[in-house]
């Protein structure tokens, strides 16, 4: 389907990849992962639209290849003002209104040759969407993702995750045999989250999806492609697999560099006595064995291996310092009484909560609820049933990062605007962050999405927020990132309210849940709200099987840090025996 030879691409900041190769196969559905900021939307743009890049090697696409793309971006101005069904109809429409143009033409050319082959060409793009068909293809589509009622709702009325689906179901629609998505899971709520899963399972084409979802990795892949420090590796298999197999390979070459380290420091100790015999006397004989030894040391230095590390990148996340009592422990935060907010129809109506310091609760809903809007509003705090106290800092991460960045700005200095002083301030926040200290003097709107939601975290950290207000903190982030935030939330002393889809993050540092639904929000334990996920979404072996590896992967990661490499062995036998069930 497509082949790609020794891809080398860069920016003048720095260089992306340096001749990576790999093949996607008519049917496979392929994975793309690695950290935040290597590139993977750069690299799938290029993939879509090569003759828009500078590159090195070569793309090679067979003849009958047509690729669909559903970016991770949620760019909609263009159709705000159009219906969803309208939205859905716009490619169907754009390519009759091409077809009735040409026929028109030929009906007053002399020259038909040239129009009828383009006519031609247009007919066969046409039947290969069905497009003969496409109102009652999209009326059907609609029906079979439970979103039918939206037909007739403006697209600026809908919310990000019901978007996220729309543009995957007007690409899926317009029939590519080469679909490639950009974080499709971004914003999807649990059920959305389980569709989504079942369209790329159902899909019969080939596939290439950049992800982070553990959920979707797990379940809708045969191959992966992992991006990191310039390189790709390839590998034809499912997620867990690939994490086995890494883990393997990486402490098979960490016990390889500890050989060469204690062989390269036995003839370092031979050259050095050498040397010091041959200060001592003048004797050819000597002389040679230096340089021979010298010459076996500089061979040993060259071809050794990097020590081997996991590949972790994980930021070193800490959350404003707040000292418990202030405010006092037990005081009212945040206090919601009868709040309403209706479109065309009520919302949510009677909304009715109280936040408490040191509190922290998890706004979950459906998409489309209104759970965005409520935390627009109580960040405004001027609507007469919300009450910030006046005694509280907080501060926010939005959903929306062009709403909580300004885009035309350098990192350098938002980042200075946030209080750090100095370009060396700033370099060791990027470090801290893994953020590519390459970025320092680029527009925030030139930054991927995760980097973004980093430098998002990065500027609360930085400041003296005593209640947190998050939108989807996890969205865009890989998973190393998400873990060291779930840590971080986990330890913050202070009052957060999120919104989120992430069942590990609200399971894990929520103390309750403030559920949206039937256009109201209800207070509900932590441990009742698991189990209506495990009755209504997913497995619950599932997941409690994947928090398992996910703390056997810490454990391993930890014990590479401290060189325990017959634990590293025994941890890897339990994650690939785990795996196997």
């Amino acid at each position: 389907m497509i082949q790609v030879e020794q891809l080398s691409f860069g920016f003048s900041a720095k260089d992306l990849y340096k001749d990576i190769s790999f093949t996607l196969e008519t049917g496979q559905h392929c994975a793309l992962i690695g950290s935040n900021g290597t590139g993977k939307s750069t690299l799938a743009e290029i993939l879509i639209r090569p003759e828009d890049f500078l590159y090195d090697g070569k793309i090679i696409r067979d003849d009958s290849c047509r690729m669909g793309y559903a970016s991770q971006f949620s760019v909609r101005d263009k159709f705000r003002d159009c219906t969803v069904f309208e939205f859905l109809c716009e490619r169907f429409t754009a390519l009759q209104e091409e077809i009735a143009a040409v026929c028109a033409d030929m009906a007053e050319a002399e020259d038909l040759d040239a129009l009828y082959e383009k006519y031609q060409q247009l007919l066969d793009q046409n039947d290969a969407m069905d497009g003969d068909n496409y109102e009652s293809k999209i009326l059907k589509t609609l029906a079979v993702a439970g979103m039918s009622e939206l037909a007739e709702t403006k697209l600026s009325e809908i919310s990000g995750g019901e978007y996220k689906i729309l543009q995957i179901m007007r690409e899926m629609l317009l029939a590519p045999n080469l679909l490639v998505l950009d974080e499709p899971d971004v914003f999807l709520d649990f059920g959305n989250l389980g569709g989504l899963a079942q369209l790329i399972n159902d899909y019969k084409g080939t596939m290439l999806v950049i992800t982070h979802n553990r959920y979707l990795l797990n379940h809708c892949f045969n191959k992966i492609l992992h991006l990191e420090n310039g390189d790709l590796q390839e590998f034809d298999g499912t997620y867990t697999e690939y994490r086995c197999s890494i883990l393997r390979e990486k402490l098979a070459l960490k016990l390889q560099n500890i050989e060469e380290q204690e062989e390269i420091a036995r003839t370092q100790e031979l050259v050095d006595i050498l040397r010091k015999r041959a200060t001592e006397k003048v004797n050819p004989v000597i002389g040679r064995s230096v340089n021979a030894k010298q010459s076996q040391l500089d061979r040993l230095v060259a071809r050794q291996i990097k020590a081997p590390f996991i590949e972790i990148r994980e930021p070193e996340i800490v959350l404003p310092e707040v000292r418990v009592g202030e405010p006092s422990e037990g005081s009212t935060v945040l206090t919601i009484t009868d709040y309403k907010v209706a479109f065309e129809e009520d919302l949510l109506e009677h909304v009715e909560f109280q936040l408490l310091a040191g509190e922290k609760a998890a706004l979950i809903g459906a998409n489309g609820t209104g759970k965005t809007t409520l935390i627009r509003d109580i960040l405004k705090n001027d609507h007469p049933a919300i009450h910030i106290d006046e005694n509280t800092k907080y501060a926010c991460l939005s959903q929306l990062q062009e709403e909580g960045l300004d885009e035309e700005k350098t990192v350098l200095e938002t980042l200075q605007d946030a209080g750090f002083v100095t370009r060396e301030d700033v370099g060791r926040c990027l470090a801290q962050y893994c953020l590519q200290k390459e970025s320092i003097d680029q527009k925030v709107g030139q930054l991927s999405g995760g980097e973004k939601n980093l430098l998002q975290i990065a500027l609360l950290a930085a400041s003296d927020a005593e209640l947190l207000i998050l939108d989807e903190p996890t969205s865009h982030l890989d998973l190393y990132a998400q873990t060291a935030l779930e840590k971080a939330i986990a330890e913050y002393k202070g009052t957060v309210l999120m919104v989120t889809h992430d069942f590990y993050l609200a399971a894990g540092c929520a103390d309750y849940i403030l559920l949206v639904e039937d256009h109201t929000v209800r207070r509900m334990r932590t441990r009742k709200f698991r189990k209506m996920v495990y009755d209504k979404y997913f497995d619950s072996a599932y997941l409690e099987t994947d928090r398992k590896k996910q703390e056997l992967e810490a454990a391993i990661t930890t014990a590479f840090k401290k060189n325990q490499l017959t634990a590293v062995d025994k941890l890897c036998s339990q994650l690939e025996e785990l795996s196997l069930n």
